[in-house]
Formats: C-alpha cells, sequence, structure tokens
C-alpha cells in the first residue's frame, strides 16, 4: 500500500488477511499502533518504549475479532507518544497529512488512523479515546468517529493510558460503514432510533465560541427538525472549566500508575507537551484524586440523569477547526484545554459519543456530537445513518 500521508508505521509494521468471508469481508482497515498483533511490538509512538518492549504472544481480541470477520488488517497507524496528546504532532515520527484541512494538523492521539480514514487509504480504522482521542481527529479531518460506552468493547491487548477513561474507537468516510463496524465490534443487533428530544448543550456552544456556533446553525436546524423536539440544557453545574479539572486530576493520577514504573526505569525520551504532561502527572496527590472522585460521581449522576429518558445530548465537538501545523506550545495548550471542556463529559459519565462532519469554518471541516445513554451505542450509530437517509449529512 502507498502512503503518502505518513499515517502508517515502518518501525513497527504488520499486515494480516482477514477471514475468507465474514459480515467485513473484501474491507481493510488501519489499527492504533497500540493494539498488540501476536509477534510483532507495538511502539505506542515512542522508540524507546519499541526498544524496550517485547513482541506480543496473542492479538487484542477486538482486532481478532475484526479478522475474524472478514477485514483485513493494513498496517498499524501512527499515534501520539504512549497517546498522551490530542494533536498528533509526534516528535520521533512527525505528523500525518490531513488531507481535508491541508497544512493543518490531523489531530491526535489516533493521529494516523484519521489522516488514513480521510485520505481514503483504508476502508475504515480504529483508534483509542480517552480524552477525545477519536473525537477530536474526526472533527479535525472531517470524518464520522465513534466513542462507544465505556468498558463495551474490550481493551484487552491495549496500552492502556487512564483505564477509567480509556475506550476503543473507530473513524469512518460515511455513517453506514461506521454502523456496520459497530454491528460487528458490538454484537447488537441494529434498531432505529428518534431520541425523545434533543438537549442543546448551552454551556457547550458558548465555550466553542461564536464562530463555531454559526457554522454549526445548518446542521443544527436540520437536526431539530428531525428529532422534532428540543430543550435547552447545561451539562455542568459549576461550570465545564471546572469538569475539566476533575477529568484532569483523575486521568493524570492513573497516568502515572500506569508508567511510573517504566518511565523511571527506561527514562524514556519524550516530545515536547507530552514530557511537560508526564511530568505533571507525577505530582498529583491523593488527597486531589480523592476530591475529584467526588466531583466525578455527582457529575455523572446529573448527565445520566438528563438522558436517562432517551433524550440525546448535542454538542460542538471542538472549539475551532484544526490548528495549523508548527504551531506554538502555547497556542496548542489553549486549544487543547478548550477542547478538553467540550470532550470530558463522555469521559466523566462514561457514555458513548459520536461526531459528525457536518460543517465547515475556513473551509475546514468541523464536527457536531451527540452523545447518549449508557449502552445506547448501536442507536447512536443507527442515528447517524437515519440523519444521513433525511440527508443531513449532504447538506452540510
Amino acid at each position: 500500500m502507498k502512503d503518502e500521508l505518513g499515517a502508517f508505521c515502518k518501525e513497527s509494521h504488520v499486515a494480516l488477511k482477514g477471514a475468507p468471508a465474514g459480515p467485513l469481508s473484501g474491507l481493510n482497515f488501519g489499527a492504533k499502533d497500540v493494539f498488540d498483533v501476536a509477534g510483532h511490538i507495538s511502539g505506542c509512538g515512542n522508540p524507546d518504549w519499541l526498544a524496550t518492549h517485547s513482541p506480543a504472544e496473542t492479538t487484542a481480541p477486538a482486532v481478532q475479532h475484526l479478522l475474524d470477520a472478514g477485514a483485513d488488517l493494513a498496517g498499524k497507524t501512527h499515534t501520539d507518544e504512549l497517546t498522551y496528546s490530542l494533536m498528533g504532532e509526534n516528535a520521533h515520527y512527525g505528523t500525518p497529512v490531513n488531507v481535508n484541512a491541508p497544512g493543518r494538523i490531523p489531530g491526535g492521539s489516533s493521529s494516523g488512523s484519521a489522516a488514513a480514514a480521510a485520505g481514503g487509504l483504508v476502508d475504515f480504522t480504529i483508534g483509542t479515546d480517552c480524552g477525545g482521542s477519536v473525537r477530536l481527529p474526526a472533527s479535525f479531518c472531517g470524518l464520522f468517529g465513534f466513542r462507544p460506552s465505556h468498558g463495551r468493547i474490550t481493551l484487552e491487548g491495549c496500552m492502556p493510558l487512564a483505564s477509567s477513561f480509556d475506550t476503543f474507537g473507530w473513524f469512518a468516510r460515511d455513517p453506514g460503514m461506521l454502523a456496520r463496524i459497530g454491528e460487528v465490534l458490538l454484537e447488537e443487533t441494529p434498531r432505529a432510533m428518534r431520541p425523545k428530544r434533543l438537549l442543546m448543550a448551552e454551556d457547550a456552544f458558548t465555550a466553542a465560541g461564536a464562530d463555531v456556533t454559526a457554522a454549526l446553525q445548518g446542521a443544527l436546524e436540520m437536526l431539530r427538525d428531525f428529532v422534532g423536539a428540543e430543550q435547552s440544557a447545561v451539562i455542568a453545574g459549576d461550570g465545564l472549566a471546572a469538569c475539566f479539572q476533575t477529568f484532569r486530576t483523575l486521568q493524570g493520577a492513573e497516568i502515572w500508575a500506569n508508567h511510573q514504573e517504566w518511565i523511571e526505569r527506561a527514562q524514556p525520551s519524550f516530545g515536547p507537551g507530552v514530557r511537560e504532561r508526564f511530568a505533571w502527572a507525577a505530582t498529583v496527590s491523593a488527597s486531589d484524586v480523592a476530591e475529584a472522585k467526588k466531583r466525578r460521581e455527582m457529575f455523572a449522576e446529573r448527565v445520566h440523569h438528563m438522558l436517562s429518558d432517551g433524550s440525546v445530548l448535542c454538542l460542538p465537538t471542538a472549539p475551532g477547526i484544526a490548528p495549523e501545523r508548527g504551531a506554538s506550545g502555547e497556542v496548542l495548550d489553549d486549544f487543547r484545554a478548550r477542547a478538553m471542556e467540550l470532550l470530558c463529559t463522555a469521559g466523566l459519565a462514561g457514555l458513548p459519543q459520536i461526531t459528525l462532519p457536518l460543517a465547515s469554518l475556513d473551509n475546514c471541516p468541523l464536527g457536531l456530537s451527540l452523545v447518549g445513554r449508557r449502552g445506547s451505542d448501536m442507536e447512536l450509530l443507527i442515528l447517524a445513518e437515519n440523519l444521513e437517509a433525511e440527508g443531513l449529512a449532504a447538506e452540510s
């Protein structure tokens, strides 16, 4: 396969044929370089990780499930270092090309998967989403992206980042393909879903800003028409910035618990941004974690109650289009913080979220997200298909 986008790994390449027949027969996919493939080492975006780990004994069950369904693995795709970034600029391996926003980053940490899917190198790609590592690059690259309910799809055989937030995730260029992958991985019979009502997250749209909100208006109007019932909602009683701080504290503590031993032993070289985040994660105290856990429980209960009647929460996926390649660390850190205010809801509450490429701003893609109640994964995927059938995606 010819890769002119820098999406696939050369240092940890592996390709496998899928089963001769199955529901995904004839399709090929790329897998983020954090999933185990028997006999191969996952590089996890860092040369020191690659050099200090042994080949996997077994293939990650989720990857094997796709192979057994007939899909061919075309290769491993690039990731940010140990997945601890949202931007997709890897200091060791470079930045994959975002074909739908030339000169701009693809987003991360599932950067190679997003770039490969957007560029048509494969039929679909898989990644992981902890803080937004599928949803944000999907918005940047003009893709359909899905984060399932936490724990819905096994992450056995996958490098952990922050286990109480980590999920599987996948990208596709159309909602039919996204749902087709969901049917295999979720092992659930599709059923149509028309939400009871659309909850418009006022605080999220305010946080995203006037330009983003205006760019999404056309898609929002058609979504309102499709659902038929709408209500304003506020996600966070104490503000989205406070929710992000809760997420950040718990995520940081889990990240350090997962990787402290290897970092202190291997003394790896990390690139800018990633290096500083790991250093900060080491400082999170037990008292900080205890307080954050209480806030998380209250927040999750609030959001679960909002969605318990079959309503769907609507919010911008991102606070803007993809930043330019080579932007300063200050610019990227600011964008990351604002993005996490929008992305942390699904993570804190363990909920499924789909991002739809229904808008653009300055000729670059911009996603609109729908968050459903826990366990409504397949319903969200079918909802996206139904929206396309109604002409929503075609109008964007």
